[in-house]
């Protein structure tokens, strides 16, 4: 029985590594955004909105991670990193 449980967790783990990716991009993006709309001084309510958005969902997605277990929570959060470095490469990549 503890085996069966042990290899639920793995692909537990391994899901939520993808969903990390996938939502650190959005995550990102959002950021860059966020960004622009700082940067253009007259939309810096759009910033504001994009700030609070990016929390909000950042909060949601984390503690849902969390509520999984501690190894799924790491998966999670490693594949978030792994959407941060994507996202600083791509940044430095751009004119």
């Amino acid at each position: 029985m503890m085996r069966a449980a042990a290899g639920a967790d793995a692909w537990l783990a391994v899901l939520l590594a993808a969903g990390g990716l996938i939502f650190g991009w959005g995550y990102f993006a959002a950021l860059r955004r966020g960004v622009v709309a700082y940067v253009a001084h007259n939309r810096a309510w759009r910033a504001v909105a994009w700030t609070l958005a990016r929390l909000a969902a950042a909060v949601l997605f984390f503690g849902l991670a969390v509520r999984a277990g501690a190894w799924p929570f790491l998966a999670a959060f490693l594949g978030f990193l792994a959407a941060r470095q994507i996202a600083v490469r791509a940044a430095r990549r751009a004119p």
